[in-house]
């Protein structure tokens, strides 16, 4: 497949950037579990594969450099940070929590949509 196909076929972030964020999570989690919770080893083998899912999600998002994406993604994964906190690991975020992500959220969406000269 040539890189002008790769190009061509990019998700868009609506879509990677959510997908990415699981990927990413589920798989320094399994890290985290074996690591700091004494988990099998076994778990690593999922989490490289979902942190190398991670890696390919993001690379799909269609912009013009990879620093913005990498740099909108963040806001991104804050968000789903709090969510897998609260979700799968019980604790609830405090209202500093939702304002950090808050802001996090603005900046990203920025990022993403303003208009860029060509």
């Amino acid at each position: 497949m040539s890189h002008r196909a790769r190009r061509d076929w990019g998700l868009n972030a609506a879509i990677a950037y959510p997908l990415a964020a699981v990927a990413e999570i589920s798989g320094c989690f399994a890290i985290w579990a074996w690591w700091r919770l004494g988990a099998s080893p076994l778990w690593l083998a999922p989490g490289i594969f979902a942190l190398a899912l991670f890696g390919w999600l993001l690379a799909q998002v269609e912009t013009s450099a990879a620093g913005r994406a990498f740099a909108a993604y963040g806001g991104i994964y804050i968000g789903a940070s709090m969510l897998w906190m609260w979700f799968v690991e019980g604790e609830r975020p405090d209202r500093w929590d939702f304002i950090g992500t808050s802001i996090c959220l603005i900046g990203a969406a920025i990022i993403l949509s303003v208009p860029r000269g060509t």
